[in-house]
């Protein structure tokens, strides 16, 4: 194609347009955002962050501006910029208990209008250049937050028990009546212990267990394994990770900020796109007296 000498070089002085600038800008934004969050988040959620941001920094009084969904999503892609992408199925980590005959109380029905009415509970592992290391997690049904966990390289009772004590203390230090609650796993033996049951009833909590073998019995927990093992224990942009996972330690420390951020920052589409902590809060103000007087 013949082209001008005049029209060649007035395009290479021609100033960047208003979008190319505006796209720019954007583009900052949009990986300074996926950065912060580790890298896990597709165009939707990095779209509903930007703008929950925005509107954090926006002067008192005034709205802030909006980027379109379009926009994230074209920009992400010339970047090559990508959620991440969930797969695999891991080894079962609790034994079946032929002996337990508790019922199943949730049926695979895992919905709760209120926290503290609902926990699952599960295992899952992580390999270590030190040997398997195994992450129990207690998460509460209506908030989707990790209310208690612990990390060890065994699969004794006390690593169940432990992600268990620390969500009584938690929500017993946030003032959480917890008679009644029903905390619901598979029947592996770290739950079907005496020493575990024996602490649930002291709380006044029912215990719930799945079918043996059947993952979708206990999905919620499943689910949340999945999600801890793409985001954390798989995530090449995990903020420090320089390689395999070392030992215990290593992942401790990787698990606690990962929770940390999982419950005060990370946007969950079941919940409006708000995190844990925040969806809690808005559920507690609504029921309180002094709103339920109004």
């Amino acid at each position: 194609m013949q082209v001008a000498p005049s029209t060649y070089y007035a395009a290479r002085t021609r100033p960047p347009s208003a979008r190319a600038c505006s796209d720019e800008a954007a583009l900052v934004e949009i990986d300074r955002v996926h950065q912060d969050n580790l890298r896990v988040y597709g165009a939707r959620k990095l779209h509903a962050a930007i703008n929950r941001r925005r509107a954090e920094k926006a002067p008192a009084g005034q709205s802030a501006s909006r980027i379109a969904r379009c926009t994230v999503e074209r920009l992400m892609k010339a970047a090559g910029l990508h959620g991440l992408r969930r797969n695999g199925k891991p080894p079962r980590t609790t034994i079946p208990s032929p002996k337990d005959t508790r019922p199943d109380l949730v049926e695979r029905n895992f919905t709760a209008d209120r926290p503290d009415r609902l926990w699952a509970a599960d295992i899952t592992y992580i390999r270590t250049c030190s040997g398997w290391v195994y992450a129990a997690f207690v998460q509460d049904v209506c908030t989707r937050r990790i209310v208690g966990w612990q990390v060890a390289d065994h699969l004794r009772t006390e690593l169940a028990l432990d992600a268990l004590q620390m969500a009584f203390w938690v929500r017993r230090r946030e003032g959480a009546e917890l008679t009644g609650l029903r905390h619901h796993s598979d029947k592996g033996v770290q739950y079907v212990a005496l020493r575990y049951s024996e602490s649930l009833a002291a709380e006044g909590a029912v215990a719930s267990v799945g079918s043996t073998g059947d993952s979708y019995d206990n999905a919620m927990a499943e689910a949340f394994n999945s999600v801890f093992k793409a985001e954390c224990i798989r995530n090449p942009h995990l903020p420090g990770r320089d390689g395999p996972w070392r030992g215990l330690d290593d992942v401790e420390r990787a698990v606690a900020d990962y929770i940390d951020w999982y419950n005060t920052r990370r946007l969950h589409g079941e919940l409006g796109m708000i995190p844990p902590v925040e969806f809690q809060a808005q559920i507690e103000i609504t029921a309180s007296p002094e709103v339920t007087a109004a």
